[in-house]
């Protein structure tokens, strides 16, 4: 077989035989010029000592940097070509694992924002639910259905929808939260009458917890200094429908009773 016959004979590259030539020469004239600096240094007899040491040191570095600038030089074709070439494979990694730094960028937005923990009641992405676990790339939800009951099901999320998607945290304090019962009544019935029995029904329902209700809501509005509305059952009434008026019920319940709770309303004010 003859030489130019072979796979790897770099001999045929004149290009990169010229590279290693002139790099080889340059390495060679740095040295040989670092060492004639030394020797040179070496004939002058300093009062201070410290002078040639100090010279001494600032030529390697100044024989270090004509170096490797000299090699970026001859070199810059093929630095080029490599720089190009971890840049395609950088995206390419970056693309390949896109769901991935998604995913963990999600977890870094929850834990810096602290926008729930495990136990809170959390509506995401169309989705409510109890937040049972949450890990790195995932959460895991207990899912909450009609009437505020569990489903038995539980979802489990990518955490790269929080970066995204609004979350709403429905857990207001760890023992009550302000519910909202909404019920609607005709425009031709007596509104005013079935608004204060609806808050006679509250009330009562209420009255069990009240006490307690009322200053865990209030210990939570001192700590975050916030103005939060009356922990007393109250009905608002809302307008916007065209054909009936809507009974807002405000009531202060245990957070894991809201729907136990709503339910008996409904069954004692429809009854």
């Amino acid at each position: 077989m003859q030489p130019s016959e072979l796979p790897f004979d770099l001999l045929s590259d004149r290009h990169l035989i010229r590279n290693i030539l002139v790099s080889a020469v340059l390495l060679g004239l740095v040295i040989g010029l670092r060492y004639l600096a030394i020797r040179s240094l070496g004939r002058f007899k300093k009062t201070n000592s410290a002078d040639p040491l100090r010279l001494r040191a600032r030529t390697r570095w100044v024989a270090l940097a004509i170096a490797v600038l000299g090699l970026v030089v001859i070199w810059a074709d093929e630095l080029h070509t490599i720089a190009i070439s971890l840049v395609a494979i950088a995206a390419a990694v970056v693309l390949a694992t896109k769901e991935l730094i998604m995913c963990l960028s999600g977890t870094l937005v929850r834990a810096s924002g602290g926008s729930f923990e495990v136990g809170d009641r959390i509506e995401v992405d169309g989705l409510r639910g109890d937040v049972i676990d949450h890990q790195l790339l995932t959460t895991t939800m207990l899912e909450i259905g009609p009437g505020h009951l569990p489903t038995g099901r539980t979802v489990v999320l990518p955490n790269s929808v929080f970066l995204s998607t609004k979350v709403f945290n429905e857990s207001l304090t760890d023992n009550f939260v302000l519910h909202v019962v909404r019920i609607p009544v005709p425009k031709g019935a007596d509104v005013l009458k079935e608004q204060s029995r609806l808050l006679a029904v509250a009330t009562e329902l209420c009255a069990p917890h009240a006490i307690d209700a009322a200053q865990s809501l209030d210990s939570v509005a001192a700590q975050h200094g916030l103005s939060l509305p009356s922990s007393q059952a109250r009905v608002l009434l809302d307008v916007s429908s065209g054909d009936s008026v809507n009974l807002l019920l405000q009531i202060p319940v245990p957070a894991r009773r809201r729907g136990e709770i709503e339910q008996e309303v409904l069954l004692r004010f429809l009854g």
